[in-house]
Order: C-alpha cells, then structure tokens, then sequence
C-alpha cells in the first residue's frame, strides 16, 4: 500500500512538473513584433577638407511594438565611414543618439518619452584593424503605458572636433505608429 501512494504522488508530481514547463516555455499569444522604418543619411566630416573621401555613411532602423498596454522601441544604427587612422578618439568631441516616444495625434506629436544614449559615441571611433569605420550601435529598448497610437522617433547628435559648430542634427524617419 505504501508503495502504491508512493508512486501515486511521484507520478502526480512528475505530471505537474512538466506541466508547469509546458506553461514556462509556451509563447504568449499577446506577444507582438516589433514595426520597423529605416532610412539612411551621408554625412560629411565638416573638420577634413582633404582629398580623401570623408563621409560616414549611416543607416537607422527604428523599431516599435505595443504589448500589454505599453508601446516598446528601439534604435539600431549601423554605419559604413571612412578609412583613417585605427581607433582614433578624437573624430568627435562627443556624440549621442536621442531616441523618443511620441504620441500620434493632429498637430505637433507631444513626446511621452525620451532617453539619450552617448554609449554610439565610443563605437562611432572604434575601427578594425585596418582603420575602416564600420559598425553599429543598438540602443537600450524604452517603454511608455498609453492606449494611443504612439511610434518611435530619433535623431544622430554629433559634435565634431575641430570644426567649432557645436552639435549637428540628424534626423532619421520614425517607426510605424503603433
């Protein structure tokens, strides 16, 4: 009999075991993908005059999703620039990329969230070995709770050294409104 309640239970456990890593594992069925828009800018490096060709070539995804009542998004930038000197630190004095939410309404789109991430600024002068720019930069992801269509937006700030004008803006096209 003590055998038989025995595995009575192993049996009830082992069943609720696998259960419950059945329920773990299992996608939600209100997970969302995020909606992307890309575009793509050259920009000059206004501090070279040189013969050599000098233009970072930039593409931005920015990415939004809504899951459970809040709106998601993300920037991933990715650049093709020059080639010069290996690692130099001193192609900008500094550099962020401003990433926001917006609410999508007539009229001007109110923000309801921003952050600025200066972490692109020290892959911006990372090069390969060879000197050649290439990289890219994926944004840490922010939230906002709204019930509204809301969509993504950002924008390249990048302050040169050398050329004495201050930051430059580059704006990027905005996600699908979510």
């Amino acid at each position: 009999m003590f055998t038989l309640k025995r595995t009575g239970a192993t049996a009830l456990i082992t069943a609720a075991a696998v259960a419950g890593t059945a329920l773990i594992t299992a996608p939600s069925a209100s997970a969302a993908s995020y909606h992307c828009r890309t575009s793509t800018k050259s920009v000059d490096d206004p501090s070279y005059s040189g013969p050599w060709a000098d233009n970072w070539d930039f593409t931005v995804s920015i990415c939004a999703k809504r899951s459970s009542g809040k709106v998601y998004s993300y920037a991933k930038i990715s650049w093709d620039g020059p080639v010069m000197g290996v690692d130099d630190t001193g192609i900008f004095n500094a550099a962020y990329f401003r990433l926001w939410e917006a609410k999508s309404v007539s009229g001007k789109d109110p923000v309801v969230k921003s952050a600025n991430y200066y972490g692109i600024e020290s892959k911006l002068e990372n090069s390969t070995s060879n000197g050649n720019y290439n990289n890219s930069y994926t944004t840490p992801t922010i939230s906002y709770k709204t019930g509204s269509k809301t969509y993504g937006d950002g924008r390249l700030m990048l302050e040169w050294a050398n050329d004495g004008k201050g930051y430059q803006t580059h704006n990027f096209s905005g996600s699908p409104a979510v």
